[in-house]
């Protein structure tokens, strides 16, 4: 399957996601807290979700709780991959390049950036 989730699906993935599982209203009141969003909306949003099968919904009780049915990093991977092949045209260098050159990036960023490049490297040879 693959994912493609839009930018409102992905902020409450963000929510289930830190959660676990969770209902309806928990996710619409994380949402709540920095943007405008009605409960209805919520809910429909997270009803399509589930329709696309990006969330499973336990309806063994009155509250019913959705679960994620991939993962943060599948989701990131999906979407490294096609920013990768389309924007990047495959380049790797290029991406990171970009990324690197328009978004500062902390000490402990770097540090882990070369601390993976070194691995990398060394699982090379």
């Amino acid at each position: 399957m693959e994912i493609k989730p839009t930018e409102s699906e992905l902020e409450i993935l963000q929510v289930i996601w830190k959660k676990g599982q969770c209902t309806v209203r928990e996710v619409h009141e994380e949402l709540a807290k920095n943007k405008d969003a009605g409960y209805t909306t919520t809910l429909k949003l997270m009803q399509i979700m589930h329709d696309k099968g990006m969330v499973e919904r336990d309806t063994t009780s009155k509250t019913h709780l959705y679960k994620a049915l991939f993962t943060m990093e599948q989701a990131q991977s999906n979407a490294l991959d096609k920013i990768l092949s389309t924007v990047f045209k495959g380049s790797t260098s290029d991406l990171v390049i970009q990324a690197l050159g328009q978004h500062r990036a902390s000490k402990d960023e770097i540090d882990a950036i070369k601390n993976f490049l070194n691995q990398f490297d060394q699982d090379k040879k």
